[in-house]
């Protein structure tokens, strides 16, 4: 990457665009893109923590290549049943032995062994997981914090065998990560009358999303010229989330799906919003 500094577009530049990147959302945000991505394991489900189970087992291991991690989820949940919140509730040391030879990436039995863990003592004390994020979300606002931080941390303390290597497989923003997974499945959860996002929690506003920020995302953000930062950060990402907000205050997450196709699937806008050769 080229170290001179990049271009950043105007408002006027950015209400220019906005036909384009929408056109591009209306063409990838359609129902066949969930057979293709991990999204779909929240519409296998029926049952509200089912879904929300699914949901985030399969955001958190959404590392790499849509089609291996699509196989890697189904495996973990064929491993279980297919019953996530049924074994949830009735995990045990037991039922570790069904991870044997588990391994996605760096994501291992044990550390399915705590997420599981802490996942049975949400289930004990709230009415379901989306309970326990907005506690994160009215925490992080009462403190001044990325509610995000908070789930992370009250999270954890929730496991009773936890092995310090599965911490890093949540993101933390106070230590700088763009969080890319959460705020995946957060826009899994949260977006409503998508026809792909299931939408299931109300805890907070659509707004309030902060963009999946991953490879393909930050590319094309500085090449077209909506974010001037260069790091791959937490600051990063609330740069491009006030940039998009611009283009749309109820909605910027959606975004995702135009960044996305730009980068991954092969859609295009006109050369002339190029703003930066990365």
């Amino acid at each position: 990457m080229s170290r001179s500094k990049l271009r950043k577009r105007s408002r006027k530049s950015l209400s220019e665009l906005k036909p384009y990147l929408d056109k591009i959302c209306d063409e990838v945000e359609k129902p066949d893109y969930i057979r293709h991505d991990p999204v779909q394991f929240m519409h296998a489900f029926s049952n509200k923590k089912d879904i929300e189970i699914a949901g985030f087992l399969a955001a958190i291991m959404a590392w790499g290549r849509r089609d291996i991690v699509v196989a890697k989820v189904n495996d973990l949940l064929r491993r279980i049943g297919y019953s996530p919140c049924d074994f949830v509730m009735n995990y045990g040391q037991r039922q570790f032995q069904l991870f044997e030879n588990f391994k996605h990436r760096t994501f291992k039995p044990i550390d399915i062994h705590g997420i599981l863990l802490a996942l049975q003592n949400i289930y004990r004390e709230f009415d379901d997981f989306e309970a326990f994020w907005k506690m994160c979300y009215q925490r992080g606002r009462s403190e001044q914090r990325p509610f995000l931080a908070v789930f992370n941390q009250e999270f954890f303390k929730r496991s009773t065998d936890l092995a310090s290597r599965t911490k890093k497989h949540l993101s933390n923003p106070e230590k700088g990560s763009t969080c890319k997974r959460l705020y995946m499945f957060l826009r899994w959860a949260i977006r409503k009358n998508s026809p792909v996002d299931p939408g299931i929690w109300a805890f907070m506003d659509a707004s309030e999303l902060l963009i999946p920020f991953d490879v393909h995302v930050a590319r094309q953000a500085r090449r077209y010229g909506l974010v001037t930062r260069r790091s791959n950060d937490w600051k990063t990402v609330l740069q491009l989330t006030d940039t998009l907000k611009v283009m749309n205050p109820d909605d910027p997450a959606r975004y995702d799906y135009a960044l996305f196709g730009i980068g991954a699937l092969g859609y295009e806008i006109p050369r002339r919003f190029l703003l930066n050769r990365i």
